[in-house]
């Protein structure tokens, strides 16, 4: 199987046969063998009956119904793991862009991305969603140090090797160009067209805002401090021991040179608070390095490209593989794959 589809059903989705049929079509131009994947979250029981009237007619379609609402990033993850292809696609079960885009996100790949998103421009979509989504996206530049201008595009495409690396957990399924970004895949980000049924005004309930930011907070910490949780809490912690101790010093003078009493001052209930709270997020930070030292040979932050080694006299190119450490160790027989 050259490319894997998996259609996530979780929030909404449009026509799904018509998805199916627009889209299937756009694959075939591409002259490979493919297939899709629908996962259904529990609630959307006629998303499920429509897909099982589409496959009596399409067998090769899979159908992954869940038992109750599990989200996005579970239903991706889990059909990425049954997926065959060598290349993963994923798609929104409702139109976002034009179908044409597969041709260009499949020849991004053939140019040596290793993941290739889309993006929506020019958007046609409300002026709402429009500000929702430059707030979105100048958070993450900011806070993550990245480029991207619409990783909520559904439409991607990535090498398997992309999906083997990163953990999707949460709602960190929007954050995939982010995490891979991490391990240092090749990424690029083409324009599509956005299609007229995706222009809809989309407002979200007030508990998202919150959650979104937490989020972004999440990914911020995992792609900067996920090896080095003191820099995070030390400086954290440091500052606000700082603050309280300058507070306790001033307070301990205006004692010592008798310029009045501090006993029923609030300032001093406030160090004291400041030096207390600095110290246990320094804890925090401590403990964190402890567990990352603990584990540190099996966590693994890096993404290998390739490798030059010597095997008999002859120069062997090692490309990437999952079990980096049997190279290290010396085990050339791994080298007989060039």
């Amino acid at each position: 199987m050259d490319i894997s589809i998996i259609v996530p059903v979780v929030e909404r989705y449009d026509d799904l046969n018509k998805l199916y049929s627009e889209f299937s079509s756009a694959f075939d131009k591409l002259g490979k063998s493919y297939e899709f994947i629908f996962v259904i979250d529990g609630e959307f029981n006629d998303a499920y009956h429509v897909l099982q009237n589409l496959k009596v007619e399409n067998p090769s379609i899979k159908i992954i119904k869940l038992s109750r609402n599990h989200g996005e990033s579970v239903a991706l993850s889990i059909g990425l793991e049954i997926a065959r292809g060598e290349y993963l696609f994923t798609l929104a079960s409702y139109f976002q862009v034009e179908p044409e885009t597969v041709s260009a996100v499949w020849e991004g790949l053939n140019e040596g991305c290793d993941l290739v998103l889309t993006r929506r421009c020019p958007r046609i979509d409300s002026r709402m969603n429009r500000l929702q989504s430059f707030i979105f996206h100048w958070l993450i530049q900011k806070m993550t140090a990245t480029h991207f201008h619409d990783i909520s595009c559904g439409l991607r495409g990535m090498k398997r090797k992309v999906f083997e690396e990163i953990n999707l957990y949460g709602d960190l399924h929007r954050f995939i160009p982010i995490l891979a970004d991490k391990y240092g895949f090749r990424i690029k980000e083409i324009k599509a067209k956005q299609r007229k049924e995706d222009i809809a005004l989309r407002l979200v309930r007030l508990g998202s805002y919150p959650r979104r930011l937490l989020d972004i907070l999440t990914v911020f910490f995992i792609t900067k401090f996920t090896m080095k949780p003191l820099r995070f809490f030390g400086l954290i912690g440091m500052t606000l021991f700082g603050v309280g101790g300058v507070i306790s010093v001033y307070l301990s003078l205006y004692k010592i040179l008798g310029m009045g009493g501090i006993a029923d001052r609030p300032l001093l209930l406030i160090g004291v608070l400041l030096m207390v709270l600095g110290i246990q997020t320094l804890s925090i930070g401590l403990i964190g390095e402890i567990i990352i030292f603990t584990h540190a040979k099996s966590v693994k932050e890096y993404n290998i490209d390739e490798f030059l080694t010597r095997d008999d006299q002859r120069d062997t190119l090692l490309k990437r593989e999952n079990n980096i450490d049997a190279i290290l160790r010396g085990d050339h027989r791994m080298g007989s794959r060039i």
